[in-house]
């Protein structure tokens, strides 16, 4: 493919704006390439204008200088190639402009496209996701992530007294989905197009609850009943998929099925060491070497390379086991099925594992944690009423305050700095000042 001049001003600021996210864009040529086959000039002009936030479309229409209609007609085409999120609300239709992920690269790969370049943007997501790491950095940095772990439930000790909440628990999250829907998994699907596929099943990407409401409205998600969600999820288990959910309590909007070999949040694991991209679940594998023979099942099916083998001699006899890496260790209950001689099992962490209640809860953690807070909240300044930073400020109080002085100083905020001084009281009141 031939070398792309620099790129049009309303793409480099789209850039620009995409990287004010929770989960960032750094600028590379790759990416650009990538913004200039997904959108027009026209429409990266007007996306550069959208927040990450919903605004509604007459605001929007007089930030870009656009008849509303036009405007209108703009949106749908774009919602339909998912490089916006849009809904209605009373009658009134709002817009939010999708991430890089989730967002756009997954509703790139998530279905088939005729006339669409999807063998370049294979090729140059490949490059920008993959190459250097600055990307996964970008959005795997923090301890607060875009999924976690769910463990496989079979895997629980039977009798075992530990709580096992329902938003734990992807059988249950799938039971009280309002809306069920499934789509290609988006990793395997673009590493097939890029030319390293995996023997992996596709059609396994599940969308809950608004998420498949979305995703099936824009065409990028096929609607199927409860009965079928439960049943890919139980297949994809048999395969040895790691079920990986929405890291919020509620409103779950999607559980991916997970490998090793093509998932972008296990890659960030085992390509660049950011060993906290995948939000663990409330469980540990643990492995009796006594029953063990090192006979390397769960090695292999491990997704995050979190157990290996090492030698040496019990009972007066050279042996080999299995270990794992608590560090790594997703919890996902994976490796257990595996075992044809009782020497793994799950067992409860020692320290319960955070999980935002909200997705809102979630984007403002992420935030505070890569220091974009200022420009989440500027992003949309008019929009935000008193509910929105009743939550953000409840957020802040859960967050540790070296980590919320170092994002709301650029601010200049006297407001912020109060509730950061109510936190350090320990009143917990912060949000009744809104």
């Amino acid at each position: 493919m031939e070398p792309m001049p620099a790129a049009p001003r309303p793409y480099r600021l789209l850039q620009q704006r995409l990287d004010r996210n929770p989960t960032g864009a750094p600028a590379s040529p790759a990416l650009l390439r990538i913004l200039q086959l997904l959108f027009t000039p026209t429409e990266a002009d007007v996306a550069r204008r959208i927040p990450s936030t919903f605004i509604s479309l007459r605001r929007l229409a007089r930030r870009a200088n656009l008849p509303q209609a036009e405007l209108a007609a703009m949106v749908t085409r774009m919602a339909e190639r998912g490089l916006v999120f849009d809904l209605e609300h009373d009658g009134k239709r709002y817009v939010a402009l999708a991430p890089v992920v989730i967002g756009f690269f997954e509703f790139t790969f998530m279905r088939t496209r005729e006339n669409y370049p999807v063998e370049d943007l294979a090729r140059l997501f490949d490059e920008y996701l993959f190459q250097d790491g600055e990307f996964a950095h970008a959005v795997f940095d923090g301890q607060t992530q875009i999924g976690r772990s769910l463990v496989h439930e079979e895997a629980l000790p039977a009798g075992d007294h530990t709580e096992v909440l329902d938003w734990e628990r992807a059988s249950s999250i799938v039971e009280n989905a309002s809306s069920h829907a499934v789509s290609l998994c988006a990793c395997r699907n673009h590493a097939e197009i890029a030319g390293h596929p995996c023997l992996h099943p596709l059609r396994t990407c599940l969308s809950l609850n608004g998420g498949a409401e979305l995703l099936a409205r824009q065409g990028i998600a096929e609607r199927i009943t409860k009965a079928e969600a439960m049943q890919i999820l139980e297949a994809a288990k048999d395969a040895g998929l790691a079920q990986t959910g929405d890291n919020v309590q509620r409103h779950v909007s999607y559980i991916c099925n997970c490998c090793g070999c093509s998932c972008g949040m296990m890659n960030a694991v085992r390509r660049f060491n950011i060993r906290h991209a995948v939000v663990t679940s409330n469980w540990i594998s643990a492995i009796d070497p006594q029953r063990c023979n090192g006979c390397t099942r769960c090695v292999k099916a491990c997704p995050v390379r979190a157990i290996s083998i090492v030698a040496g001699e019990r009972d007066g006899h050279p042996r080999k086991w299995a270990v794992r890496d608590a560090d790594l260790c997703l919890g996902c209950g994976v490796c257990y099925s595996t075992c044809k001689r009782g020497a793994l099992s799950m067992q409860p962490r020692e320290r319960r594992v955070f999980t935002p209640e909200t997705t809102f809860d979630r984007i403002v953690a992420m935030a505070i944690e890569r220091g974009k807070l200022g420009d989440l909240l500027l992003d949309n300044l008019e929009g935000w009423g008193p509910h929105a930073l009743a939550r953000i400020i409840q957020v802040i109080e859960k967050t540790p305050i070296p980590t919320v002085v170092n994002a709301i100083e650029p601010l200049k905020s006297t407001f912020l700095k109060a509730i950061v001084r109510a936190g350090r009281q320990g009143s917990g009141k912060a949000a009744s000042l809104v």
